[in-house]
């Protein structure tokens, strides 16, 4: 396809279809963070445990683990365009499933709905690498990426606005109205499907048993801070998990059409990337969900500040916007640093300022000062993870390779939640509360994780010098 050819997407531009898949992407991981706040709210709304509602939570996290590498997959043999469009129409499904759901249990199948769309991610790569003018991929990818985590944070912000003034039900609502059908009609006429792999079918005696393991994996580690990480429920779990994972490595190695090629994954690049972003999963996600309840106790507990839901999502505002103001800069940055240097530097700066937050947490300030510094390290290496690993790979690997990269950085964001959950409450007094210092353990944990994201990428090679911008 030319470069001529690439900018003329049914009946607009490559830039039209890119507004498309930005929009979605920020819908899809609004819709990841934003119950975070209104957890309480949703508690008594389905008139459900503290325990009970955490599900709100985990059933996407899960669900989304184990579709999203699968999803991945399927893009690459049947058309990236109809996986994109598919994952949006099951994106909405969920969603207004989500907004009218009057119990428990209909708010977690319409969760577990909505992490069935994980096939958006690797679609919105796929499109972008295989239907953008060839300078402008690289930029492209990294604004799509940070605006992923940039999305994850404002779902954080704009929960209390939306609950206290319209009512929880409308941080569904809000986004469905922004993707819903537009959005899928659009992507529909303005984004052709690329390439495909001849004659591929999908393993699914690999899929099943990849998902197996995720899902027992997860369950684990999601399980854990409550029962306890020694717990024989937790470790029951993970063998199972180990058993399924080695006959599922068992199957991909033997098959000749393996689900996820497993000599791609073991290019250095490609495996050095992934670990990067299970690392800012980590991170990230650890924190996004510790800062808020940090910032929310009340002063009387020994620690936090009394903020209100839209008070602490202002505080950790800068986060987001660092790395959206970095994101609008990622191909002119990769294009004269190149990703791995990128990388590099953007774990060293976010863990710096992670550990600026858990040495100075005090008042409201200095946690904002030194969440800008977060922002803006995360901005620099979300950009860079993405394009190190997508240009590492053959064209019809990207929605494979770009999908199982997704799916370890929600996999580390599980983990990281859960060891933030269990960290908190070291050093308590109360059995089960958190404590100031099992927060600044926390943190320090944060800072710790995202830093080895940049040994991770020191083994990574230094890949060619793209002559790629950001679309203007």
């Amino acid at each position: 396809m030319t470069a001529d050819t690439a900018q003329k997407t049914g009946g607009g531009t490559y830039r039209l279809t890119f507004a498309v898949l930005i929009t979605s992407a920020a819908a899809m991981a609004l819709l990841q963070s934003v119950v975070i706040p209104v957890l309480p709210a949703l508690q008594a709304e389905l008139d459900t445990t503290a325990v009970g509602v955490t599900w709100v939570l985990t059933s996407f996290l899960l669900s989304a683990s184990v579709c999203t590498p699968i999803a991945g997959s399927v893009g690459d043999l049947f058309g990236r365009k109809r996986t994109f469009v598919a994952s949006l129409v099951i994106l909405g499904v969920g969603t207004a499933l989500a907004a009218v759901a009057n119990s428990l249990t209909m708010m977690i199948v319409a969760r577990v709905i909505q992490g069935f769309s994980g096939g958006l991610l690797p679609a919105s790569f796929g499109i972008i690498r295989d239907e953008f003018p060839a300078r402008k991929v690289a930029g492209a990818v990294g604004f799509l990426a940070a605006l992923l985590a940039v999305g994850f944070g404002a779902g954080i912000v704009l929960a209390g606005p939306i609950e206290s003034t319209l009512g929880v039900r409308w941080v569904f609502w809000i986004p469905l109205i922004g993707i819903g059908v537009s959005a899928a009609l659009a992507a529909w006429v303005i984004a052709p499907d690329g390439p495909r792999k001849r004659g591929g079918t999908i393993n699914w005696a690999a899929a099943t048993f990849l998902g197996s393991w995720l899902l027992c994996l997860l369950l684990a580690i999601s399980r854990a801070p409550s029962v306890g990480w020694l717990s024989w429920q937790v470790w029951a779990l993970i063998g199972v998990a180990v058993l399924l994972a080695a006959v599922w490595l068992l199957i991909e190695t033997r098959s000749a059409a393996p689900l996820i090629d497993l000599r791609i994954m073991r290019i250095p690049t490609v495996w050095a990337g992934n670990l990067a972003s299970f690392l800012f999963g980590v991170g990230m996600f650890a924190a996004f969900t510790a800062l808020p309840q940090f910032l929310q106790a009340q002063p009387s507990a020994g620690f936090g500040l009394g903020a209100s839901v839209t008070e602490s999502g202002l505080m950790i505002m800068p986060i987001s916007a660092g790395m959206f103001i970095l994101g609008l800069f990622a191909g002119r940055l990769t294009h004269r640093f190149g990703a791995r240097r990128l990388l590099i530097a953007g774990s060293l700066i976010a863990s710096a300022g992670y550990l600026g937050i858990a040495a100075v947490h005090a008042s409201a300030l200095p946690i904002s000062l030194w969440s800008t510094v977060v922002g803006i390290g995360l901005g620099l290496a979300f950009s860079a993870v993405s394009n190190l690993v997508i240009d590492a790979v053959p064209p019809a690997q990207t929605g494979a390779v770009s999908g199982v990269n997704v799916n370890i950085r929600i996999a580390g964001g599980a983990v990281g939640a859960a060891l933030m959950a269990s960290l908190v409450t070291v050093g308590s007094t109360t059995d089960g509360e958190p404590s100031n210092l099992g927060y600044t353990i926390g943190f320090v944990m944060v800072a710790a994780a995202v830093a080895l994201s940049a040994v991770a990428a020191t083994v990574a090679p230094s890949l060619r010098e793209q002559t790629c911008q950001f679309p203007p």
